[in-house]
């Protein structure tokens, strides 16, 4: 197993433990609607993380652009789901625009998915 798929393999472990933790405390505390959102949106990419680990390993598409497209979706988790939790725990922003870019960064990671599946890997 390479590193990035190691790299990718290890987010979607943590996306997924995390998302799971968010889910009982949203579900158990007073807690704002925004952990809530913060634990679907880490559920959702944890197996779409693992998704694209299965393609690296398979599918006849460019590793480079697949893991690209991981990277950025582990950068937009990053940044999305901690400014939700910190501003929801601390009542702090991770930085200012740190949600949006998050964001943006997880839909880039989608778009770069699309562009791996209509770019066949060279032979």
């Amino acid at each position: 197993m390479s590193i990035a798929e190691r790299f990718l393999l290890i987010f979607a472990g943590i996306a997924g433990a995390t998302g799971v933790a968010f889910s009982a405390m949203a579900a158990h505390g007073n807690y704002p609607d925004m952990l809530k959102t913060c634990a679907d949106i880490l559920l959702v990419h944890a197996p779409a993380l693992l998704g694209v680990v299965a393609l690296m390993r398979v599918a006849n598409t460019p590793r480079r652009l697949l893991f690209l497209a991981g990277f950025l979706l582990v950068l937009g988790l990053a940044f999305f789901c901690g400014d939700l939790a910190r501003r929801t725990f601390l009542g702090l922003r991770l930085f200012p625009m740190a949600a949006p870019v998050g964001g943006g960064a997880m839909i880039l990671g989608w778009v770069f998915l699309v562009l791996a599946a209509l770019m066949p890997r060279r032979l």
